[in-house]
């Protein structure tokens, strides 16, 4: 009985809210035009100013709040434009049942101007495309100067929507007729339908002339002459190539820094549209390429080195250039499947932290060869501050950061689910813990589970700080200074009708000297923050801010999994603790995963976390330490040269091979020429 129970849970689960509120609005704008159409038969006065009013308000609350039906009208060929013709219609049919029959004719001009305005909101939804399609550059950018390609911002958003605009155009009109059918004065719906025909008529004019080539972007083949323009005055000489998903944005974000401190020209490659704006602040200059085609324009720049912080479909379509040679670094490191997937053979070289990743893919055998892994550290770790001693102040500060599921189902990859609670409780036993909880963004994505225990260890965190209390830090509103600053720096603020040309207008070029001012501002923000908080407090950090890093100098140990938050961690020194919910006995767990062999295996049942807590407290019981210290090197490397330098190394000598390579090529080329112009075809 208990192997089914899993199977039945699914059809024994009750609507979620939003699936009953989507079902309740559904149903009433069903009521209303049931009601429209009953009152405008019969005719019943009341009960149709009654009906259409309810009808507009479920428009209102569909456009506002619930997105998704109207998506979901759509596919159902019952659309915006549909169910208003139908509500005017019935107002139409409502008058007409109440007017004698020698005054119908009356209603005639009524009805022609409604056709007038729904032709005019055609003619304007066509007008609008063509506006997109002139504004859909071929090439978007950031942090360049643009003016050449005559940017201008965007159209209002409300021409650019045709379910609001229809709402907004139209509502006089019906205004009108709900009017005339109260006081049966036909003046009313002319004005109102008058009126729908003006705002019509201004929105069509603006988009009309945003038509004119004076005041159009600048067309396809211009932009990618401009862009072949930009790269030759640039002359950009690596460059960081990413595509992705919204969420995935961390993984090239992770890369900005070190790539920005590079000796060389930097360059940001992207292929989605929408990552434009995910991409954190930086000074580097970013090009978005949608188009294979106008991707392989890079192939005449002077581009030598490309690199790859992740996988994605796309990246295939740039391996295909010849004269550039490309580096898979990832985003991070640990010793699952993923950081030695088999794709990376297909890079140039693979530069890994330290020796433990070499010896990984070595040890894989998915193709990699040991002369193409090159060992360049962490550069991003250089913000991690290095083991001070013992915690000296009256709380421990523990920080939790377990990973999430994964896509393959193995109970190993996150301890959420079955040791994440006994983790916590143990933690939270102890009066001087202070625990920070900062749970992967994807936990839940995959296995229900792991989000149910993700809330469940919040609430438990939550009844912890009930249950504590003292005195609070007086807000004098540093923080929201603080805040305030960092956002001006590194959000772009922009209106909500802005486009990606109108961004690219405001993005042009960036402030003089703004990423060493990104760098103090945040710094500055995340003493405010800590110091904002109780000491006693625990925390559920689930922000973009304060970053991981941030947490790992807060923290005095790390609990975690097998993934990269603990390799990166190495870096401090400090004491960690790895759970195993493998199911593999401690020495399996240790053998199969030398990330944890500087580390305390905690078991999903959390006996250990006391002992470990006294270790963290007490240095002579620390037995792990020059653990720590050795397998800090074999993860990622020595500590001199550092990091930043290395990876400026491998980077100039991966640009070293490209150059050689393009000469070669370019003398076949010449050679090619220089035959083809002595050849001549017989006869």
């Amino acid at each position: 009985m208990r192997k089914r129970l899993p199977r039945l849970r699914p059809a024994l689960r009750l609507p979620g809210r939003q699936t009953v509120t989507r079902v309740l609005v559904a149903a009433v704008l069903a009521a209303a035009v049931v009601a429209q159409a009953v009152a405008a038969l019969r005719p019943h006065i009341p009960l149709l100013l009654a009906a259409t009013a309810a009808s507009l308000a479920v428009e209102g609350v569909l456009h506002r709040w619930q997105r998704g039906m109207v998506s979901l009208f759509a596919k159902s060929h019952a659309d915006i434009t549909v169910r208003h013709v139908l509500r005017d219609l019935l107002l139409v049919l409502g008058l007409l049942r109440l007017t004698p029959e020698d005054e119908e004719t009356a209603y005639t001009v009524l009805v022609a101007g409604l056709l007038a305005f729904y032709a005019l909101h055609c003619a304007i939804q066509t007008a609008s495309v063509l506006v997109r399609r002139t504004r859909t550059l071929p090439v978007v950018t950031r942090n360049i100067d643009a003016s050449a390609l005559r940017l201008t911002p965007a159209p209002p958003a409300l021409l650019r929507r045709p379910g609001p605009r229809l709402l907004v155009h139209g509502l006089p009109a019906t205004a009108g007729l709900l009017v005339t059918a109260a006081t049966g004065e036909p003046r009313c719906a002319a004005f109102g339908i008058a009126m729908s025909l003006g705002l019509a008529l201004m929105g069509l004019y603006d988009l009309l002339v945003r038509l004119l080539p004076s005041r159009r972007p600048a067309g396809e083949q211009e932009v990618l002459d401009w862009f072949d323009a930009w790269l030759a005055a640039y002359r950009p000489t690596v460059g960081l190539y990413f595509s992705g998903g919204a969420s995935s944005a961390y993984q090239a974000n992770m890369w900005l820094e070190p790539l920005a401190k590079l000796d060389g020209r930097p360059v940001i490659i992207l292929r989605e549209r929408f990552m434009m704006q995910k991409i954190a602040a930086t000074d580097v200059p970013i090009v978005c390429l949608p188009k294979v085609s106008t991707l392989l324009r890079l192939e005449q720049s002077t581009l030598q080195v490309l690199i790859h912080p992740s996988n994605s479909g796309k990246t295939s379509q740039v391996l295909r250039i010849p004269t550039i040679k490309h580096t898979f670094v990832n985003h991070g490191e640990s010793d699952k499947l993923s950081s030695c997937n088999p794709y990376a053979k297909a890079y140039d070289e693979v530069w890994v932290a330290g020796p433990a990743a070499r010896e990984r893919y070595a040890a894989a055998e998915v193709g990699v060869e040991d002369k193409d892994v090159v060992e360049i550290g962490r550069p991003q770790l250089d913000a991690v501050r290095p083991y001070a001693g013992p915690p000296t102040g009256t709380y421990t500060t523990v920080l939790y950061a377990p990973t999430w599921e994964g896509w393959d189902g193995n109970p190993g990859n996150t301890s959420v689910i079955e040791a994440g609670e006994n983790i916590v409780r143990a933690l939270l036993a102890d009066p001087g813990v202070r625990l920070l909880y900062k749970p992967h963004p994807l936990t839940g994505s995959v296995d229900a589970r792991a989000g149910a225990a993700d809330l469940r260890i919040r609430e438990l965190v939550r009844a912890a700080n009930r249950e504590r209390a003292g005195e609070r830090p007086a807000d004098d509103g540093e923080l929201s200074r603080r805040a305030r600053e960092l956002d001006r720096l590194t959000i772009a603020s922009f209106r909500a009708a802005a486009d990606s040309v109108e961004r690219m207008l405001l993005q042009s070029t960036p402030e003089p000297g703004r990423a060493e001012a990104v760098a103090r501002a945040t710094a500055a923000w995340e003493r405010a923050y800590w110091a904002s908080l109780p000491e006693w407090e625990h925390q559920v950090v689930t922000d973009a801010r304060p970053a991981l890093y941030a947490c790992f100098n807060r923290a005095d140990l790390l609990i975690s999994d097998v993934s990269s938050v603990v390799s990166d961690f190495l870096a401090s020194g400090k004491p960690y603790a790895v759970a195993n919910t493998s199911g593999l006995s401690e020495a399996a767990f240790r053998g199969a995963f030398p990330t944890a062999g500087a580390a305390t295996v905690l078991t999903p049942d959390a006996v250990g976390v006391r002992a470990l807590l006294d270790a963290v407290r007490q240095p002579e019981l620390d037995e792990l330490a020059e653990a720590r210290a050795r397998l800090k090197r074999r993860l990622l490397g020595a500590d001199e040269p550092s990091s930043q330098e290395r990876f400026d190394m491998a980077v100039q000598a991966l640009c070293a091979v490209a150059r050689k390579r393009r000469v070669p090529g370019q003398r076949r080329d010449e050679e090619t020429v220089s035959v083809s112009g002595t050849f001549t075809l017989p006869g």
